[in-house]
């Protein structure tokens, strides 16, 4: 990465002297390597998690079990962003609770690399917890390294910042994808703590280059705060211990003690902040409508990301029983298919980017709500086309793996217009009070829409089933029909924002 650093040739101490990263500040690269890092750990051991969950070597566990363990681990890791902010803003500051949050996600690799089904568990955890705190603190140092929203340079740094997201989330399947699959599934979770561990070394060397902001904590905890939350966490940890050993002494103890509650927290938990900022009293006309609008988007956005995620779950789970994982007779490991999003997302962005550029000089560019809507509508169409390779693979057949290609680019296409607005209309929408938590609040949509899925999945709902895949599908165009045909009630409802 240093052949990429650039320096301006004018003298020394000059203004704009300094070393940059593609014209960045050089604190871009640190953040970039950093994030880029973590998501090759996190991508890596995401791709293997729901074959190592059905496998025989592996814990052998049933489809609809780890669909929901799977989905139960991803709604908690973007539930956790709002601690890990909160940490961030209250406790050590960004750059500190970054440091923290990598030791305990290369820990957490670390424990899933042992072979033992309780420490595999913990291991989750420990993953889950790091990367809610790495998740909001680490874009929020980005962000620190421009001088105030209005620089011109804000944006373009935080589309490098993604790019490196998704060089991580590509190289991932293929490196510890194919040593999980085809070496041993240990070794491949081995290898994604060391991808974080090379993350959290570089973040260390390199953090001099960051802005001074990133080690400052905005609002600390008086010790009156302090020892009031300590209070409180340790009363609900020890009710937490208490029962969970009531139950294992007792032998009533299961696995669904453990995913009943966290999924009933990723479906609560989002209800009630919403519902909370919904009834400030201290937000004006201008703001309560705006969130009324806003809950429009929440929705939709949670719809869109429970069947969205199932890309890795269900789809996966799919693959590797009923799919033809082969391409001109040559055979690729299951999880290649999770590298599938991030290089069409790559490719797709700037041209999407383009287009919109276009458009908007024409005063063409579809408005907010209908590339929400359209969102809406391709997840949907993404799970009608999935009823083709159901159908083939209910007759006895292997379906063709270029049908599960098709899924994800068309699920990729949705997402490319519904995540990205769904960021800035979050941004745009936030009442001034909630400024700073209102990004959290958009990750709770996809805490919701995975909690869904797991629900679901502990119900005993097959997800594999055509009748299932039909109505997920159905629901989703219906919901984006929805929202197109209210369009104009929810614009006025927006007021300013466009």
């Amino acid at each position: 990465m240093a052949s990429s650093l650039t320096k301006d040739s004018v003298s020394p101490g000059t203004p704009g002297s300094e070393k940059t990263f593609f014209g960045h500040p050089r604190g871009l690269a640190t953040l970039f390597m950093t994030e880029m890092w973590e998501r090759f750990s996190y991508y890596g051991m995401r791709a293997l998690l729901p074959l190592y969950l059905v496998a025989p070597g592996g814990l052998g566990l049933s489809a609809g079990t780890a669909t929901a363990i799977y989905s139960v681990y991803l709604s908690l890791v973007y539930l956790l962003t709002m601690p890990g902010g909160w940490f961030g803003d209250r406790v050590w500051g960004p750059r500190k609770t970054v440091a923290v949050a990598g030791g305990i996600i290369m820990l957490g690799h670390l424990t899933l690399a042992l072979p033992s089904s309780g420490t595999f568990y913990a291991g989750l955890g420990l993953v889950a917890i790091g990367s809610g705190l790495l998740k909001a603190n680490i874009s929020t140092m980005v962000g620190q390294l421009y001088q105030g929203p209005d620089d011109p340079r804000r944006d373009g740094g935080f589309t490098v910042f993604y790019m490196g997201i998704n060089l991580g989330a590509f190289a991932a399947p293929l490196v510890i994808g194919t040593i999980g699959e085809s070496v041993n599934w240990h070794l491949g979770f081995a290898l994604a703590a060391v991808g974080m561990g090379l993350g959290v070394a570089q973040f260390l060397l390199g953090s001099r280059h960051l802005d001074p902001r990133s080690s400052v904590v905005p609002k600390p905890l008086s010790a009156q705060e302090r020892a009031s939350t300590l209070r409180k966490s340790a009363l609900w940890a020890g009710i937490a211990v208490v029962a969970y050993t009531v139950l294992g002494v007792t032998g009533t103890y299961t696995l669904n003690w453990v995913l009943v509650p966290l999924t009933l927290l990723g479906v609560i938990v989002p209800v009630m902040v919403i519902a909370r900022i919904k009834r400030d009293k201290d937000l004006d006309r201008t703001e309560q409508s705006k969130m009324s609008a806003y809950i429009w988007f929440f929705v939709a956005a949670a719809i869109f990301w429970m069947i969205y995620d199932q890309g890795g779950s269900t789809l996966s789970i799919f693959a590797d029983s009923s799919a033809e994982n082969s391409v001109f007779g040559w055979e690729f490991p299951v999880s290649w298919y999770q590298s599938v999003n991030p290089v069409l997302i790559m490719a797709l962005a700037p041209v999407f980017a383009w287009i919109w550029l276009a458009l908007n000089r024409r005063g063409k560019e579809p408005s907010t709500i209908v590339k929400f809507a359209s969102g809406l509508v391709l997840v949907g169409v993404s799970f009608f086309l999935f009823l083709a390779p159901l159908s083939i693979a209910e007759g006895g057949h292997k379906a063709a793996a270029l049908w599960l290609v098709a899924i994800y680019f068309v699920q990729t296409v949705g997402e490319l217009l519904l995540s990205p607005v769904g960021l800035s209309v979050t941004t745009k929408m936030a009442p001034a009070k909630y400024a700073s938590q209102m990004m959290g609040v958009w990750f709770l949509a996809v805490t919701a829409g995975d909690a869904t899925t797991g629900l679901l999945s502990i119900a005993g709902v097959d997800l594999n089933k055509t009748g299932v895949v039909a109505m997920e599908a159905t629901l989703a165009v219906l919901a984006g029909v929805a929202v197109w045909m209210y369009r104009k009630k929810v614009k006025a409802l927006m007021g300013d924002v466009r």
